[in-house]
């Protein structure tokens, strides 16, 4: 092995208990505290106000639960005299209602009322059903695209890894119950083709290699493979993850979620790649015979 090659390998069992630690904690968090589901799936009233001063979030909260609105979610939407409000329900007219209260409770500040949407939980349910279906069409379209582009062996490692990563990125949203909607979601399939696209990039260099590295054992192709492509790994992921952070300070609430789902996505995109997706290589035991070809059976002429 190479003096300067970084031996990944090497606590890969350390790696694996940290997996199992993070994966039980997610799966745990979801079964017990469950999605923070928005609007988008659960239905009800999202309504868009403008004041001619500057809001004061919390005393719109205190008229709001005077006005027997306890649950409502008071947000600034851009500008300190926007505001948003969201909340939960299957009346059409609950936005109209919850305009009309804050309408009367501020005469000294006016709220003009830009917009009011209202998600019925049926249409929310279906949402909910087509965004789960994408995500397994999503998955089943990446297992054929490997199934052809790699041995399967690859492709394994390769969906072991985004199903950690979505259950992970899942679980912190579970846990810290942040707003599960369409953009969370639409960040979710965004992360199974960044994480994806780690993972291929080291597994063409693992497969490279052992055309190189002949005597190469599999863990040492795996250190210097994962060395050669980490400068690469590592300028891709900090670029990204730079742009996160700027969503999650700049971009305002409505896409938080989305922000926080994508920076734990591409975190631990990169460490599956590493650890969870060449790991699987070890455990399958994948050696250079299973890179060549089937050799094409002879036929054989038995006429007389």
């Amino acid at each position: 092995m190479k003096l300067n090659t970084i031996n990944f390998m090497g606590v890969r069992n350390l790696a694996f208990a940290l997996t199992m630690l993070l994966t039980l904690l997610a799966l745990g968090s979801w079964f017990f505290k469950g999605l923070n589901f928005g609007l988008d799936f659960t239905g009800g009233a999202q309504i868009e106000l403008s004041y001619e001063k500057a809001a004061d979030l919390g005393q719109i909260r205190e008229q709001l639960h005077a006005a027997g609105f306890p649950e409502a979610v008071v947000q600034s939407f851009g500008a300190t005299t926007e505001v948003v409000v969201r909340m939960q329900g299957d009346d059409p007219q609950l936005g109209n209602q919850v305009a009309a209260a804050l309408q009367k409770a501020n005469a000294e500040n006016p709220v003009h009322v830009k917009k009011v949407e209202f998600v019925g939980p049926q249409v929310g349910e279906e949402l909910r059903d087509q965004g789960g279906l994408g995500m397994l069409l999503a998955l089943g379209g990446i297992m054929l695209y490997l199934a052809f582009r790699f041995q399967w062996k690859f492709g394994v490692g390769a969906i072991v890894s985004l199903v950690h990563d979505v259950v992970v990125t899942l679980g912190i949203l579970s846990f810290f119950q942040i707003t599960f909607d369409l953009t969370t979601l639409a960040a979710l399939l965004a992360i199974i083709g960044y994480s994806l696209n780690d993972t291929i990039v080291v597994f063409d260099r693992v497969r490279e290699n052992f055309r190189v590295l002949r005597k190469a054992s599999l863990i040492e192709n795996i250190n210097i493979s994962t060395t050669q492509t980490l400068l690469r790994t590592m300028a891709t992921s900090i670029s990204t993850l730079l742009a996160i952070v700027a969503l999650i300070f700049f971009a305002g609430d409505n896409l938080f979620g989305f922000s926080i789902a994508l920076f734990v996505g591409v975190l631990a995109g990169t460490y599956s790649s590493i650890y969870i997706a060449n790991v699987v290589l070890i455990w399958l035991n994948l050696n250079s015979e299973d890179l060549i070809p089937p050799a094409a059976a002879e036929s054989v002429d038995d006429r007389p």
